[in-house]
């Protein structure tokens, strides 16, 4: 039987003794979700090796994790570490950590969770939805995620669209909760600003 994803870290005594058919159903459950994350950091074709190479070292270390966190996580911090050597390794240095916590532009658009206080204005005619149906909007969001800078576009992928904790994502990334929060705002600001312009013009 196939279980949840809630369900996943039930698995552990089985991972730890070395069942294959568990392994197996870790990999179909996360694998997707981990080369989410491992493309924040690399291009495709690299984050599917390191996945892989993730992979094999949870296999081998499985046996000694001890459930302090979400297997999700444990394996989420292996792919970004076997991403970030595989950057040093290139020459390729990413600072995750931002030096200063200053105001942030439209910081009056978001609430304290972090959702749109203030959407764009034209969005009493036209649904959130039916703007993410547009494929000229769709394309200006691709290309403003691929330009974020790597700490903000991973901790966007871990929070929106992987729906981690910020206490995961804190440990995943090894920065602190102040740093998470002005990465996702600036990200967030950045994706909110395209939208807005898009609204206004019909143009990136």
């Amino acid at each position: 039987m196939e279980l949840s994803l809630d369900d996943m870290d039930a698995l552990l005594p089985q991972l730890r003794s070395g069942d294959a058919d568990s392994f197996r159903q870790l990999v179909a459950r996360y694998h997707g979700a981990l080369v989410g994350v491992a493309r924040t950091f690399l291009r495709d074709g690299e984050a599917e090796e390191a996945v892989q190479e993730a992979w094999v070292s949870a296999y081998r270390h499985i046996a000694r994790f001890e459930g302090r966190s979400s297997l999700r996580t444990w394996l989420t911090r292996i792919v970004i570490n076997e991403a970030k050597m595989r950057l040093r390794r290139n020459g390729r240095e990413i600072l995750l950590n931002v030096a200063t916590v200053e105001t942030e532009p439209l910081a009056d658009r978001f609430d304290a969770g972090g959702h749109w206080a203030q959407g764009p204005q034209q969005w009493d005619s036209q649904s959130p939805e039916a703007l993410l149906e547009e494929r000229d909007l769709l394309d200006c969001l691709r290309r403003t995620l691929a330009k974020l800078p790597t700490n903000q576009r991973a901790v966007l992928e871990l929070r929106d669209f992987q729906g981690e904790e910020l206490d995961a994502i804190c440990n995943m990334l090894e920065i602190s909760a102040s740093n998470v929060r002005v990465l996702l705002h600036r990200a967030r600001t950045q994706l909110f600003s395209v939208v807005d312009h898009y609204q206004e013009t019909g143009e990136c």
